[in-house]
Order: structure tokens, then sequence, then C-alpha cells
């Protein structure tokens, strides 16, 4: 008996992933035998795995039905986040890396046959590959096609359209799971974009596709030194992509409308309350660039950094990078929109909350934003929160405070409930209050609270 097959790996005929016992492994299929045993004999197994560009496998010691040929142990990744959760920078990395380990491949003489983007990950915020089924032996002058298409679906199109169109245009992901079409986004590009290197990969890719699924690698027939110069000059094209686009809340820090003693007391609170929650795995709800997930990190704790502006999920990622922060992991979710279950039969992604690991929540400067903003009451809030944690650190502004006084500015008066005894009230039907501060020189409140149902 393998286990539970992961719905996300069964169109791969190589092989698939599983679950037994809490650990994951994944069957290889005897029709990949001989890719999979040059892969390790070549040595592109080691050098990559060495290189930190793919995750180390065991063979495990389990019993394997009679049509596979091994059963692997990979290394278990810590969180699974997807293309459409991610940032422009986080895609542009995880895109460069895709083509690192292709050129890498070619001096080992082999090639990947996919570039899928749901086959990188992140671990310890860098991008690696976790399919370690992913190559074939290289032929001379096979075309590499149906990857390249692959990788303009997956990563061109849609870096094309963040940097050109609208940086949000990454939710287009969401939609098309095997990648954005290139004719949509050919259509969707600005009329400059014919005078660069976008004119070969997307909008003459997109014209070529409509005559017997042709590209322009299928028309030109390469050999392996031509290969690897084409995979140069595109990994040369994407490191100078980039947007300038301005977002709602990637300035925040610089509008935010606490003083500093009141800033510093929060600071203090937060690591007060996350040490009594005796916090293992942190999931920061609403982050901007991190600054809290930041004191989470630093207390040895992993933390799932969460917002839903593009601009300050990148920063908070580029700001990791940069002080080498290993723990935090930056995402790009719409709390009232989260990803779904989506794919066939809606199992082949699985929700954002399902893949949800966090003991703690940190929900900091979020509840008006939830309440006010987006009319959701109190008692649907205190059970949304229920469910994806055992302990939460909250925040609670009154409607003195002066961004909630903002937020109401020429508005009906329609948010009567919207008093502290209320909210009080509401998350007490599945919360305890553990601790309840006022954060100095504000009109606002910071909460420990503890589930009672033992989440």
């Amino acid at each position: 008996m393998l286990g539970n097959s992961v719905s996300g790996s069964f169109r791969d005929p190589s092989g698939f992933v599983f679950l037994k016992d809490g650990s994951i492994y994944r069957q290889i299929n005897a029709v990949y035998k001989d890719d999979y045993d040059f892969l390790i004999k070549s040595g592109l197994y080691k050098t990559l795995v060495d290189s930190n560009l793919m995750i180390a496998h065991d063979e495990a010691d389990i019993p394997k039905p009679k049509r596979a040929y091994k059963v692997i142990k990979p290394e278990m990744m810590e969180f699974i986040s997807y293309p459409y959760e991610w940032s422009f920078s986080q895609l542009k990395d995880a895109a460069l890396t895709t083509l690192k380990i292709q050129q890498m491949a070619l001096d080992f003489k082999m090639s990947l046959k996919d570039c899928s983007s749901y086959n990188i990950q992140f671990r310890k915020c860098k991008p690696i590959l976790i399919d370690s089924l992913s190559f074939e032996k290289y032929k001379e002058k096979k075309q590499w096609s149906a990857p390249y298409s692959q990788f303009c679906r997956h990563f061109l199109a849609p870096l094309s359209l963040m940097s050109y169109v609208d940086v949000r245009l990454n939710n287009l992901l969401r939609v098309y799971i095997d990648g954005i079409p290139l004719d949509l986004a050919s259509s969707l590009l600005p009329f400059k974009t014919y005078f660069n290197f976008l004119f070969f990969h997307i909008h003459l890719n997109a014209k070529l596709q409509n005559f017997a699924n042709k590209n322009v690698i299928k028309k030109s027939q390469m050999n392996r030194k031509s290969l690897s110069e084409f995979i140069y000059k595109l990994e040369y094209s994407i490191k100078n992509m980039n947007f300038s686009q301005k977002t709602e809340w990637d300035d925040y820090y610089d509008t935010i409308n606490y003083s500093s003693t009141a800033f510093k007391h929060k600071k203090y609170l937060v690591s007060k309350f996350l040490k009594l929650a005796h916090s293992k795995v942190v999931m920061d709800l609403g982050s901007n660039i991190g600054v809290f997930s930041r004191i989470a990190n630093d207390m040895g704790m992993k933390v799932i950094s969460v917002d839903n502006d593009p601009n300050s999920v990148g920063k908070n990622y580029m700001e990791c990078i940069k002080r080498g922060e290993t723990n935090i992991l930056p995402l790009l979710i719409d709390l009232t929109n989260p990803s779904p279950d989506i794919g066939w039969d809606n199992e082949e992604r699985t929700s954002f909350f399902k893949r949800n690991q966090s003991d703690t929540v940190l929900a900091l400067a979020l509840l008006h934003h939830l309440a006010i903003s987006n009319n959701l009451p109190f008692n649907k809030l205190a059970k949304f929160f229920n469910k994806i944690c055992s302990s939460l650190i909250i925040e609670f502004a009154s409607k003195n405070d002066s961004q909630i006084k903002k937020m109401l500015f020429g508005r009906k008066e329609i948010f009567p409930y919207y008093k502290q005894e209320i909210f009080e009230k509401a998350f007490n039907k599945y919360f305890t209050i553990a601790r309840k501060q006022k954060i100095r020189s504000s009109k606002r409140y910071l909460y420990l609270m503890n589930t009672k149902n033992g989440n």
C-alpha cells in the first residue's frame, strides 16, 4: 500500500508523489529508468544539489509496486506556494533559476523536459527545483520545443504582462493553470514590445502556434551550442526586466499614524506576545514589507509573510535576500479572495489556507481594513481566524484613531457595530483573551488570544 497520492503530480508519466506515514515519497516508473540513472551517474544530480538548485532525495527503503523502478524520499518542503502567489521579483528569480538549471543540464548532456513554474519552490527564500524527474538525456539537434513553450507561458508571458502592462496581471496564472496563452499575452502587450526581445518569444511564437503547434525553436533545429547561446540571450533579457508601477500600500510606512513611541511599544508587545504564545510557525497577515515578520524571524520562528500589495511583497522578498533571512517566505495573497482549490476536479492546486501550517497568526493594523473597507462582521472574522491558528495576536483601533477617521471620512455611518466591546464579544465565542494591552500614545489595543477548541 503506497499511501495517499499528491494530486498535483498525476500528469507525469515518469512517476508521482505520494504521502505515507507523514513523509513524502516519489515513485519513479520503469519508463523513466534510463533517464533517472543517467541523471545520477552523470553527476548532474549531485552538482545541482550541491549548488542548492535542486532538493536532495534518498532512495526509500519501502516496498514498491511491480511497475515502479524505484521509490525515492525527497527532502520535505516546509511550505508549498504557487506562482500566482509570488511577487514579480520572485517569479523573475524562479525563471532565471530554471534557465540556469537548463544550462547546467546541457553541460552534462541532459536537458529539462518540462519548464513548469510549479516545479520551483522557495526554500530559505531562494528558488529551488523540486522535481527530480524533470530531466531527460539530451539528443543532438532534438528540438527543445515543448519545454520552451511551457517556459514562455509559465514565466515569460506573466513577467512581460507584469512589467509592461500591470503588475497585478500575475493573477491570470490562477485562471490559466498551464501558463498564460501566448496569443492572449501578445494581444495585451503594448505595441512597443514588437521592437524588443518579446517580439521573438511572445508575438512571433503566438503567430506560429496557430500553425500546427509550431514555435521558433521548432523552426530553427538548434544543436547543443546554439541552444546554450539561445538560453543565454533569453536569460540576459529576463535579467533586465523590471517594472515601475506604484501600488496602494508600497509606501505604507511613510504614511502611518503611529508616533515613534507607539511604534516602538507595539514592536515590544508583539515580541512579548509571540514568546507567550510559544510560537514556532507564524503567519503574518497584512505584513506589508515585513517589519513584524522580522521580529518573529529574529526570535527563531518560521514566518509566512502575507500581503495583497504586489510592491510590498516584492520589497519584503528583496529585503529578505539582502539580509540573508532564510525563515521568511513573502507571499502575495488577498485575504478577501485567497488562492482557492483549482485545477482538475478542484484538487490539482490546493487552497492557500489548506496548506497553512502556522500555529500563530499576526493580524496587525488589519482588522479595521477587513471590517470597514470590506464590510466583514466581527463574528465572521472571529470564525475565520479560529480556523487558521491556535494563537492570535490582533490589533484593534478605535473610531477615535486618526486612520479610522480617515477611512470613515465622507462615508455614511453604517458601522455602529465597530466597537471594542462588540469585537471582544464576537471573538470570545472562539477565543480566550490571554493578554490585552493598550499601545502607548495611540488609540489602539493589542490582544493575545488562544482558541478555545485547541486548533
